[in-house]
């Protein structure tokens, strides 16, 4: 016997249905953190990949460390390999702009597609339980003292640590030059170095350092912000004697050669993101701010940051 015609089309249209029914799968993405692992950047890019994939805004998110020159090797290296892929994303920020710098990279932000600014934070100076120095006034007369003998363990060198003590330095009237400053790649590095007192004082992100704060193996002696940061008690630069202003902020990009609507699928997951229960927990958990722009206006901001991180740099003698 033969399916009428009407039984087919009916068959044949509750299969569509079916098949309609089911969400389209999310894209997968590869997150590159320009770090080793423990650092702002690191920690940003396995932010992203938990909420992406708990939010099933991803289907799967990777992501890889490649360390070196703050974050310039891996700029180099993603966007020398990632071109045209929609797939393929970087973190970057306040560090890499002034690494960009710093390193005369042959490689700049321009070379890779900026997707949005993500989260703005506050950076601490932290000193171990064990040091001696209380407050940031003592620290700095240390530094009045013998600039050179008070070490710094921080991020890549021009990065956001290193000219927040720069900026400091020449607020106390201390020649920046003369810092003892010492980079490291990773925050784990850093951490390690400032708790097991191989250096007189860390530089960081707040979030960073809180957890060593509140098991009591360390201190913040003040943080950059105009503001006290949530999450610490520790007194302002401004606040101390200072005039030091300066927050983090942290970005992703997405591989040069897109097209605009590949663009506008990447920052459609980004906004999702951001705006998702998720991310907004994981803010106040991290202690990070929320300051996200994308799209024309944060291509004008961070033409604005490049230049004025030029200027500063230039000013406290890391950049001629």
């Amino acid at each position: 016997m033969k399916t009428p015609f009407f039984g087919k089309h009916t068959l044949f249209g509750a299969a569509l249905a079916a098949v309609l029914a089911i969400p389209a799968h999310a894209g997968d993405y590869m997150i590159m953190a320009p770090a080793a692992p423990g650092g702002g950047w690191d920690s940003t890019a396995r932010s992203m990949q938990e909420v992406m994939q708990a939010e099933g805004i991803a289907g799967s998110v990777q992501v890889q460390n490649v360390p070196g020159a703050g974050g310039t090797v891996g700029l180099a290296q993603f966007a020398s390999t990632a071109g045209g892929d929609p797939s393929q994303l970087i973190v970057g920020g306040y560090v890499m702009v002034g690494a960009i710098l710093t390193n005369e990279s042959p490689v700049s932000l321009a070379d890779v597609t900026p997707i949005a600014r993500l989260t703005g934070e506050a950076v601490a100076i932290a000193v171990s339980a064990a040091s001696p120095y209380q407050t940031i006034n003592e620290l700095v007369d240390a530094m009045k003292a013998d600039p050179g003998a008070v070490s710094w363990a921080g991020g890549s060198a021009g990065g956001v640590d290193h000219i927040t003590v720069g900026l400091l330095a020449k607020a106390a009237g201390i020649d920046p030059t003369k810092i003892n400053y010492v980079a490291f790649s990773g925050g784990g590095e850093a951490l390690a170095a400032i708790l097991g007192n191989q250096v007189t004082v860390g530089i960081s992100g707040v979030g960073e350092f809180l957890p060593q704060v509140e098991a009591g193996t360390m201190r913040i002696l003040a943080v950059s912000t105009a503001e006290k940061w949530a999450g610490t008690d520790a007194p302002t630069l401004m606040e101390s004697g200072y005039d030091v202003n300066v927050q983090n902020w942290r970005m992703v990009a997405a591989a040069p050669g897109l097209s605009a609507e590949q663009k506008a699928a990447v920052t459609a997951d980004v906004d999702k993101l951001v705006n998702s229960a998720g991310w907004k927990s994981l803010l106040e958990t991290k202690g990070w701010a929320n300051t996200y722009l994308s799209g024309a206006d944060f291509d004008k901001q961070l033409a604005l940051e490049v230049e004025a991180t030029t200027a500063v740099l230039k000013d406290i003698g890391l950049v001629k």
